[in-house]
């Protein structure tokens, strides 16, 4: 079995390889960007598994390297990625990777007269932001990538492109925020750090539970055959001992250096809305199936406090000093939201807090600001809201009945489907049960556009020229959109009116209509 892979130097990448290559029947077929780390871990790698590898340079934006990766492979995993902050600062990589990349690979696959299979995984930060009112979710549930997110942006439009094209087998797993040994490290550096609100609920995975996945999936397909789990969308999450939120997450991490989230930081520092992450409810359908979740998110950071002891170092240190030395010195960062307020960045201040007088009222004082896992927040029982039965009480309608199985979709749910997003379903015929076809769909803005029934039922998407790269209007959508509305109003006004874009020098820009 050939397995051609994107992405492998990445974090989950780096795990996928090692976990599939315990398989005896496996061999791998690597592109790598030709740079200094990768040409290390090419050393290393064929070092280590010597001509079971395949290692060449090139880059996803030419086709021709696309054409030699997948060219004899009997599968391909895309996991190549440009995410925040280089997504943030050199869109054109981004959009190399995330939109391009997945083009080309598409288009290769596609002209070859045996196709490997594809496994595209794409990411959580698709669904956009959520908070307590609806801190579950689901497969299906709105893709409404957040305000100036390039990196969410461009995924959304490379899973789109697996799911329209002609590739004959193929499966999007759609990745949660990810546990791995250096993440703190690589959290102290940039002011991304500050877009996690303290109250967003977090579902995590760790980099070795997916690379046992994708491993496990091979597995299966290869002795069984999974026929029925190919052409579908899941969510990757690491289940109930994984769920958290944005404050507990902070909270653990910095426990290993003798504080916590109120000891190192402020309630003004963090952005209060416009990220992503939550806790999915069907993260249990790949479990169910390929058991590879492990551990739990206790376990993780006291694993890496066991392999990490020099962090115990700092814990006679003042927490002011750590706050001013490592967190404060953050603030000045061009990707801080603090930095945002203080000079003024009229768009990332309304797209991250509301404005800045909501960002002022949130003030420095602790005891003024609401916890949501402290219980803080009135009437939202934090542990009540964590239980999986409370799922199903803040879940979001899809505009049919989605309990239905995929062969028995009907025109009736296409039509009641389109209806729900403020537009309709304007295919001329429907045979019950032919979710993969193409068919005419017409949007709340007039807009025509095709799709399958699968990419908008099942998996989500809908106008491609209302939700689309370098422009962001959900504030007029959901006013038309309510599918849209019922999570887009859980951390926006109704009379909120603006229109976010990035120009064409990339700096950010908004307009408030009346």
């Amino acid at each position: 079995m050939i397995v051609a892979m994107t992405g492998a130097s990445g974090n989950m990448g780096q795990a996928v390889v090692k976990e599939v290559m315990t398989l005896p029947f496996v061999r791998l077929k690597l592109l790598f960007l030709d740079e200094k780390r990768e040409r290390r871990l090419k050393k290393r790698w064929e070092k280590q598994y010597g001509d079971r590898i395949e290692i060449f340079f090139g880059n996803l934006k030419n086709a021709e390297d696309c054409q030699r990766l997948v060219s004899g492979a009997d599968y391909v995993v895309n996991m190549a990625a440009v995410i925040p902050p280089l997504a943030d600062k050199r869109p054109d990589l981004a959009r190399d990777a995330n939109v391009t990349g997945v083009r080309n690979l598409v288009s290769q696959i596609e002209a070859l007269s045996v196709q490997p299979k594809l496994i595209h995984i794409s990411t959580v930060a698709i669904y956009g932001n959520r908070n307590h009112l609806h801190p579950w979710g689901r497969v299906g549930d709105p893709l409404l990538p957040s305000v100036y997110d390039e990196y969410g942006m461009g995924k959304l439009i490379g899973e789109r492109i697996v799911l329209e094209s002609k590739v004959k087998t193929w499966a999007v797993l759609r990745q949660t925020g990810m546990l791995y040994e250096k993440l703190l490290m690589s959290n102290i550096s940039d002011g991304l750090m500050f877009h996690t609100p303290f109250n967003v609920p977090i579902e995590w995975a760790t980099d070795r539970d997916s690379g046992v996945l994708i491993k496990n999936i091979l597995t299966d397909d290869h002795e069984r055959g999974s026929g029925d789990f190919w052409k579908n969308v899941y969510n990757i999450g690491g289940g109930a001992a994984y769920r958290t939120t944005g404050y507990e997450t902070f909270d653990m991490g910095f426990a290993m250096i003798g504080g916590g989230t109120e000891q190192f930081m402020r309630p003004n520092w963090h952005a209060t809305r416009n990220f992503h992450c939550m806790w999915f409810s069907d993260s249990d359908v790949l479990e169910r199936r390929f058991r590879f979740q492990s551990g739990s998110v206790k376990g993780f950071w006291a694993d890496i406090k066991k392999k990490n002891r020099y962090f115990a170092l700092a814990k006679p240190v003042p927490s002011s000093w750590i706050s001013a030395l490592v967190f404060k010195r953050l603030l000045k960062d061009a990707n801080a939201p603090y930095r945002w307020v203080k000079e003024g960045n009229e768009g990332r201040v309304k797209a991250f807090f509301g404005g800045k007088e909501k960002w002022a009222a949130i003030g420095e004082n602790w005891e003024k600001f609401s916890v949501w896992c402290k219980n803080e927040i009135e009437g939202h029982d934090y542990e009540q809201e964590l239980a999986p039965s409370y799922a199903e009480k803040c879940r979001l309608s899809h505009g049919y009945d989605d309990t239905k199985p995929q062969e028995e979709i009907d025109a009736e749910d296409l039509r009641s489907a389109a209806r729900f997003r403020g537009g309709e379903c304007r295919a001329d015929s429907f045979e019950k049960g032919d979710v993969y076809a193409p068919i005419d769909w017409k949007c709340a803005e007039g807009h025509l556009f095709k799709a399958s029934p699968f990419t908008v039922l099942r998996a989500g998407h809908w106008c491609p020229h209302c939700v689309r790269e370098g422009h962001w209007s959900y504030d007029l959508l959901a006013k038309k959109n309510p599918f849209y509305a019922q999570v887009w109003y859980d951390s926006h006004d109704q009379d909120e009116n603006a229109v976010y874009w990035y120009d064409e020098d990339h700096k950010t820009r908004v307009e408030v209509t009346p």
